[in-house]
């Protein structure tokens, strides 16, 4: 930890320029006197760092140095701080490492092509809190030390004990073994055998985790891509899926469609409007879905969806009804 932090202080100073023991405490969240003692450390090793007295003193580097990074072009450069600002690196429980890499990079690149990297940040705005209608984004949290765990499994290759939740059901230990690990949306998933089946787990959901030194048992090369569209065909279309027919206003598909698991068949009436074969999760999505569109979209499938739907609007309207 303290090799990094050295290294995250001579980036510090190549960066801002002269800075004062008290600035580099707050930005390294240290103590004064570590930061005092980095700085002998850095000396004794042969990092050329100074320090100069009064009103607007602090430390400093010497003049040019830096080490040199080439063969990057200008969007190779930007890619760069793209990378560093996805949510993927937090998921998986390396968003200190992703900074401080990406920290490193820029420090070492050209003149010019650090310019371009250290002003992207005030021009690119990726994955912000909340959307245009100030609707919050709520990404999933994972703990740093449950997803090194999983992710020393799955790059070791050993078998991984996992105490995990499942929707609707108390948490139970289980022993699987991991494949790969995505990330999708804010979310990210462990895709694992179990026995002789394949089974996807949701990082969030996982309580405890538990490298076991045993290899696990998988195959040396997987299409994880390959293995992740597979698993969403089977998540389309098993389980307790709820299948909906409905018209929907063809301004309002996307919204519509936005909110289902997937859509069977499609096709346009002679009043323009959408005939869906619409796919939700269960039944109680389905419901959920439908009001939010109660305006745009007729159920004519299931019957229950229709008896529910008009219940809730029957219930709404009375709550409403301005008095006699």
């Amino acid at each position: 930890m303290r090799a990094d932090r050295l290294v995250s202080m001579v980036l510090l100073l190549r960066q801002r320029g002269r800075m004062t023991a008290e600035t580099l405490a707050r930005e390294l969240e240290v103590s004064t006197r570590t930061v005092l003692r980095d700085m002998e450390a850095l000396s004794a090793a042969g990092v050329p760092v100074y320090a100069e007295r009064g009103r607007h003193g602090g430390f400093a580097l010497l003049p040019d140095f830096r080490t040199a990074l080439t063969g990057l072009n200008h969007d190779e450069a930007l890619a760069l701080v793209v990378a560093g600002s996805r949510r993927g690196a937090q998921l998986f429980g390396l968003e200190s490492a992703l900074a401080s890499a990406v920290l490193k990079v820029v420090d070492a690149l050209p003149d010019g092509l650090r310019d371009t990297a250290a002003g992207a940040a005030q021009r690119l705005l990726i994955d912000p809190e909340t959307d245009l209608l100030s609707r919050r984004v709520a990404p999933e949290e994972v703990s740093d030390s449950i997803a090194a765990e999983i992710r020393r499994a799955v790059f070791a290759g050993h078998r991984l004990r996992i105490h995990y939740e499942a929707v609707g059901r108390p948490p139970q230990w289980r022993t699987v073994d991991p494949i790969g690990l995505v990330t999708v949306r804010d979310q990210g998933y462990l895709l694992a055998k179990r026995g002789t089946e394949d089974r996807t787990y949701r990082l969030s959901r996982v309580l405890a985790a538990e490298e076991l030194d045993e290899p696990a048992r998988r195959s040396d090369t997987v299409d994880l891509d390959g293995a992740w569209r597979e698993r969403g065909v089977r998540f389309r279309t098993g389980g307790d899926n709820t299948v909906v027919v409905v018209r929907v206003d063809a301004a309002h598909r996307e919204h519509l469609v936005a909110t289902a698991v997937a859509v069977h068949s499609e096709e346009t009436d002679e009043d323009g409007r959408c005939r869906l074969h619409v796919v939700f999760q269960d039944a109680r999505h389905a419901e959920w879905a439908l009001w939010q569109h109660a305006m745009y979209a007729e159920v004519e499938a299931p019957q229950w969806l229709r008896t529910s739907l008009h219940q809730r609007a029957t219930a709404i309207a009375a709550r409403y009804e301005p008095p006699t």
